[in-house]
């Protein structure tokens, strides 16, 4: 979330340098606020949430069964 704050802010930076920059150098800042958003959005999503998910293996699955419900103990 940190860095799509951050390129967010970028973006920001850039649509304020736009109306600042005169001549074809206006192209430079208009290019980063178009494709920040982009790429801002694919980092975001890129982050792993578990590096190593844990996977139940057959051996260690145990069936459940059913509690005896008519009060016979065995």
């Amino acid at each position: 979330m940190i860095k799509y704050a951050i390129t967010q802010a970028v973006r920001v930076l850039c649509i304020i340098a736009c109306l600042l920059v005169h001549g074809w150098w206006i192209l430079i800042p208009a290019a980063g606020a178009i494709f920040l958003p982009y790429f801002a959005v694919v980092v975001a999503n890129s982050v792993q949430q578990n590096p190593r998910p844990t996977v139940q293996r057959p051996g260690a699955v145990m069936r459940v069964t059913k509690p005896d419900t008519t009060g016979n103990a065995a």
